[in-house]
């Protein structure tokens, strides 16, 4: 079971869609905080913060964007993103503003529990190996990779990564100029396989591109296959 401790906010302005997925979260051990907008969820996590958001795109008021946006100027909370069946230009953004995750409505309640499940997997096991002292370090040109404090540095200034997209940095840095597949990035840092989280690690890649600019290191795209991480020219 979880940790009952964990505590995750929800903002949709659906009633419904609220008390079903506070009822699959809070039965599989979560403390759960539901808000029919989302300004209020902002400033609840402005006192007190969350351990994962999910956020709905279309909300009166600030819409689920403009929070992921505010949320992303002063925390890498994992956020979960919730939209309209097919739209693929709130896919698009959602991600390329910093969410960790994509689904389509209608959803299924199980299947977001395991989202949620597979977030905090991730993060356990990172904790699990830090507690053992099986933390590991690399450094990849300016790149220095931090695992004791879940960070990576370009220089001796921290990247402002969210928790996907240090998973993603981290193994590339850990299989530096190996060819890495979407696949096994899938497996590693998802934890499962699905057509959105395809997409998803395409667009990971795409904003760590972003936070890279400016360094001696690159992600290359290793065609029909996935990515490589190298010393840029």
């Amino acid at each position: 079971m979880p940790d009952p401790l964990r505590t995750i906010y929800l903002a949709d302005d659906d009633a419904n869609i609220r008390q079903i997925v506070k009822t699959f979260l809070s039965s599989d051990g979560y403390a759960v905080e539901e808000f029919a907008e989302g300004r209020s969820l902002l400033e609840r996590f402005r006192e007190k913060a969350c351990d994962l958001v999910i956020l709905d795109v279309m909300m009166p008021g600030l819409s689920g964007f403009e929070v992921l946006t505010r949320l992303r100027e002063i925390s890498t909370v994992p956020i979960i993103m919730l939209t309209a069946r097919d739209a693929e230009n709130d896919y698009a953004m959602g991600l390329g503003l910093g969410s960790d995750d994509y689904l389509t409505k209608p959803f299924s309640a199980m299947g977001l529990v395991m989202r949620v499940r597979a977030i905090f997997r991730r993060i356990d096991f990172e904790s699990r190996k830090h507690t053992a002292s099986e933390t590991k370090n690399a450094m990849v040109g300016s790149l220095v990779l931090d695992e004791a404090k879940r960070r990576i540095l370009s220089g001796e200034k921290p990247l402002p990564l969210t928790p996907t997209e240090y998973e993603v940095l981290r193994y590339l840095m850990l299989h530096e100029d190996q060819a890495v597949s979407r696949e096994e990035l899938l497996s590693a840092v998802w934890g499962f396989e699905t057509a959105v989280e395809t997409r998803a690690t395409d667009d990971t890649v795409r904003r760590l591109r972003q936070k890279l600019e400016g360094s001696d290191v690159r992600i290359a795209a290793v065609w029909g296959y996935g990515f490589r991480l190298e010393l840029a020219d």
